[in-house]
């Protein structure tokens, strides 16, 4: 997954049901982020900076923060699994490396091994203030891949 580029897309389908999936969100949708960039393997979540997903000094609050980087990770996992199955995130940790402040953060979601039953991914969110852009979080998470079952 290490040798991707931007450019890279995944196909129209899984493209469609990870924005179908996305869009029930209630949570992606209370906080305002949305789905910028899906390849196999790889999703990215744009966070716009507004007062309510700040904590006291103003600057974007951890629980807003790991969100994001949860919900790209997941979908990157999900980019590689087959239809008809469903993902869950099984454990994730995070490491807070600067405090988030910016116009938005971006969370990008890399599938570094994908299982048949699990997959794991790095999970990364940056804060971008006009051309600057800096990691201020990192982490790995484990998620699994669920079969829906038969209708």
């Amino acid at each position: 997954m290490e040798h991707q580029t931007q450019q890279e897309q995944a196909e129209p389908e899984v493209q469609a049901r990870i924005r179908a999936s996305f869009e029930r969100q209630g949570l992606m949708g209370h906080l305002g982020a949305r789905v910028t960039h899906i390849a196999p393997g790889c999703v990215h979540i744009v966070l716009p900076g507004r007062p309510e997903v700040t904590q006291q000094h103003g600057y974007f609050h951890a629980g807003a923060t790991s969100a994001i980087a949860d919900s790209a990770g997941g979908y990157a996992a999900f980019t590689l699994f087959p239809e008809n199955t469903s993902v869950l995130t099984v454990e994730y940790k995070i490491n807070l490396l600067a405090p988030a402040e910016g116009d938005h953060i971006e969370a990008v979601g890399t599938v570094l091994k994908s299982g048949r039953t699990l997959t794991v991914c790095r999970l990364e969110v940056f804060a971008v203030q006009g051309e600057r852009r800096s990691l201020v979080a990192t982490g790995q998470q484990t998620l699994i891949r669920v079969n829906k079952p038969e209708q």
